[in-house]
């Protein structure tokens, strides 16, 4: 139940070209603590509660544990949610034995297109796709949680 995952912006929409799947996410947050953060989610036609824990130094791992809820009771907690909704299509694109989940954000977060790879380890090896820019994994301002309480058309 450790989430290991990388953080990096995008430069370029060449991703969209290679990706497999392509969804709509709506979620929002019960709690945005870093210690707890409790999130709802829906994607497409399915919802999840997810609760994580606070990131390790490195900002690469944390406690992560996840359930599928029924949409409709999403829809009714999303409405219990703090203010700032995230709204965003995830792309998945597949790099050798890797998938990146490439988010490109709308609404208050507009401009914002961030890419995450979930790894087995910190120091798993990885191909780096030429639209990978930057790295933020350890930047806490691109966690969604941050994001839905300071959104990144104000930074």
């Amino acid at each position: 139940m450790i989430e290991i995952e990388r953080k990096f912006l995008v430069t370029s929409t060449s991703y969209k070209e290679s990706a497999f799947s392509k969804k709509r996410i709506k979620q929002g947050y019960l709690s945005s603590v870093p210690e707890r953060t409790v999130r709802i989610r829906i994607k497409e036609d399915k919802a999840f509660l997810t609760i994580k824990g606070a990131s390790n130094a490195t900002g690469m791992s944390r406690f992560e544990w996840e359930k599928e809820i029924p949409v409709d009771e999403a829809e009714k907690l999303l409405l219990l949610c703090e203010k700032g909704i995230i709204d965003k299509t995830r792309f998945e694109v597949k790099q050798n034995q890797h998938v990146f989940e490439v988010d490109e954000f709308y609404g208050e977060n507009e401009g914002l297109v961030m890419a995450e790879i979930e790894l087995k380890s910190e120091n798993e090896s990885f191909e780096k796709p030429d639209w990978l820019g930057e790295e933020v994994t350890n930047d806490k301002r691109y966690y969604n949680s941050y994001l839905s309480q300071n959104p990144f058309v104000k930074w």
